[in-house]
């Protein structure tokens, strides 16, 4: 049996070591765009709702208080203009990185199975695929895509690192065409409140899903949007069982100690004294 970091590619910001030390040999000095990490400070009001809620010894539930699904639910509701998502139907994660790495695994994934994703694109996209020893294709255009064995389609938008942001249009194509074809869509919108000249939309929206979350997932993060890529806070939101019935057993380990993306210790979480298990 091989060792997991057998089956992992070198990481794109080791490749880019020998052209960092390039650029920092530069009279003017270097414009390090490698690592997309915040730089402005933690809110005052999160620090001390953490402070608050450190004196939290026992072990919190998978998906965390009824106030914190409670925020959860209404901030879908309110920003992303889903309706009718309940507390089943949301589940705070550790970091979006480590759902998205982990994430073909928990849905059963392994040889045969095509995981698909953008042709520029965050690379542990990749990296979960790999690691649940199934296939992957990155594309251009979505639904180009062979169907056959694709079991998990992603889509980024806005786009890290492109900053490309789908059209309402563009994503309710790839909604019909992954629902057409029984695929399990999940949309990675960590971005989606970074809009510039475009307004992000998710697919969670009823213009885009046609009020039926048949088949879709969303992903959601407060690490660059709130500044807080060291508290790895993060929450998916998946309202309806999708055909393929895999996402299922993800969603019901909030139940239970099975679940490895557990009880997110971020800022609505410490408000609400929940913290996660080890």
């Amino acid at each position: 049996m091989s060792a997991v970091s057998d089956r992992l590619p070198a990481f794109p910001w080791d490749k880019l070591e020998p052209y960092k030390a390039t650029a920092a040999a530069h009279p003017d000095g270097i414009v390090d765009l490698s690592v997309g990490t915040p730089v402005d400070p933690v809110p005052e009001l999160i620090q001390k709702a953490l402070v608050a809620a450190a004196d939290s010894p026992g072990y919190p539930t998978v998906w965390g208080t009824p106030e914190l699904r409670d925020a959860l639910t209404g901030w879908c509701e309110r920003r992303l203009g889903a309706r009718g998502i309940t507390h089943r139907e949301v589940l705070p994660v550790v970091g979006s990185k480590e759902l998205v790495a982990w994430l073909p695994t928990q849905l059963g994934l392994g040889p045969g199975d095509v995981v698909a994703y953008p042709r520029l694109a965050y690379p542990t996209y990749e990296v979960g695929a790999r690691l649940a020893r199934a296939e992957y294709v990155a594309y251009d255009e979505p639904t180009d895509l062979d169907p056959t064995n694709l079991r998990l389609l992603w889509l980024n938008s806005p786009s890290n690192p492109t900053g490309r942001v789908l059209t309402r249009e563009e994503l309710t194509r790839t909604v019909a065409w992954a629902r057409e074809h029984g695929v399990l869509l999940v949309s990675d919108e960590c971005y989606l409140e970074l809009g510039w000249e475009a307004e992000p939309v998710s697919v969670l929206h009823p213009d885009v899903c046609g009020g039926s979350y048949e088949g879709i997932v969303a992903v959601h993060s407060l690490s660059k949007r709130s500044n807080l890529a060291g508290y790895r806070a993060a929450f998916i939101a998946a309202p309806a069982r999708p055909r393929t019935g895999r996402f299922a057993g993800v969603l019901e380990s909030r139940r239970g100690p099975r679940c490895c993306t557990r009880c997110c210790a971020g800022p609505a979480a410490a408000r609400r004294r929940c913290r996660p298990a080890r």
